[in-house]
């Protein structure tokens, strides 16, 4: 039987642009003042109010910091495979707003905190607090400046400019939250009150999502199609299916060199490093092909941009190793730092004010 094939043109999404832009670096600047001046001066709150010893507040510290950084390779998957970068930014602005307000009702209580020792139940809805913390981290982090980047038309020339100042903003916006937060913040929880100082951070939270919120209807929501992290699972078990396959000396026209139209990566180039990786693009006559050349089934066979894009994250893994080092040391300024500052004479010369110790880091 015939199937008349239709054509379907895709409808170019209205990039709003420099007018969204405002919603964006509004959303993502109070976010991060109220981020930072939550977790930069945790170590404190954990030692001052909850009474714990600094190693155990140190490994609490890096264990939470640990379980962000790869809760964002979570909220990355589920953003690129089911929800979209708008709905994970949505869900996770709020869930750090309520991490934020039961964070600060375990201050403003004293039936929360008031102990020598934590109890069980204060520390469980100490606990619940950063589990909120840990989700709304886990899907901001990997998506706040892609869904920035998607307001805009990166086929145009005003477009690709817009992208580039929106970058300079978010950058400029970062390092002021984080000025504003190690300064004025901190000072409001260590010499006022950590309830105050606490519901400051609540409150740019709340406003944080209200200007994510009150944006929506310009936004360009791109839709999700498909995770990375998918793609590479997909390449390195077709290239272990097809291991006892040879490739072709020259004759590419059994490989599938499939390369979507509406994307807006370069076109990779064949190349013959990794050339085991390669087999996965080998199309036997099991292999179906769609109507537009991509393959039916992508966990039997890959296209050479799925193969070459593999090949670019391995040549980035030696680089990605070197930084580990760094990011060991990076990982010491929440944690030895503030102990040692705690230790030490911050007053400045005869008066009365003493820095902060978070503000150190």
């Amino acid at each position: 039987m015939e199937k008349n094939e239709v054509a379907v043109t895709k409808k170019e999404p209205n990039h709003r642009g420099i007018r969204a832009m405002p919603f964006v670096i509004g959303n993502e600047t109070f976010e991060k003042l109220g981020t930072i001046g939550t977790s930069s001066n945790m170590l404190v709150y954990l030692s001052t109010v909850f009474n714990m010893s600094s190693i155990s507040a140190t490994n609490f510290i890096n264990i939470l910091n640990g379980t962000c950084n790869f809760g964002t390779m979570f909220g990355a998957f589920l953003s690129d495979t089911y929800l979209g970068r708008y709905k994970t930014l949505g869900i996770a602005s709020i869930s750090s707003f309520l991490g934020m307000l039961v964070l600060t009702l375990t201050t403003a209580f004293p039936s929360l905190h008031l102990c020598v020792s934590a109890t069980p139940w204060q520390l469980a809805f100490l606990f619940s607090a950063l589990r909120l913390l840990v989700v709304g981290a886990s899907g901001i982090r990997p998506c706040n400046l892609a869904f920035g980047a998607d307001q805009f038309n990166p086929n145009t020339d005003s477009g690709r400019k817009g992208i580039n100042s929106f970058f300079n903003w978010y950058y400029f916006t970062y390092t002021f939250a984080m000025m504003i937060s190690l300064t004025l913040i901190v000072y409001v929880q260590t010499t006022v009150s950590w309830a105050i100082g606490l519901g400051i951070p609540a409150f740019l939270m709340f406003l944080s999502v209200a200007f994510f919120f009150i944006g929506s209807r310009i936004y360009v929501k791109v839709l999700p199609e498909g995770s990375p992290l998918t793609s590479m699972a997909q390449t390195l078990v077709v290239a272990f299916k097809k291991r006892k396959l040879k490739l072709p000396e020259q004759d590419w026209s059994n490989l599938l060199n499939y390369f979507p139209p509406d994307s807006i990566n370069s076109k990779l180039a064949y190349s013959d490093q990794l050339r085991f990786l390669n087999k996965a693009t080998i199309i036997t006559p099991d292999d179906k092909i769609n109507t537009d050349g991509s393959a039916a089934n992508p966990w039997c066979l890959c296209s050479i941009q799925q193969v070459e894009a593999m090949k670019c994250v391995i040549r980035v893994i030696p680089i990605w190793v070197s930084g580990i080092l760094y990011y060991v040391i990076i990982a010491q300024m929440q944690t030895y730092v503030i102990l040692q500052a705690i230790q030490s004479n911050r007053y400045l010369g005869s008066g009365k004010f003493r820095i902060p110790t978070a503000s150190y880091t």
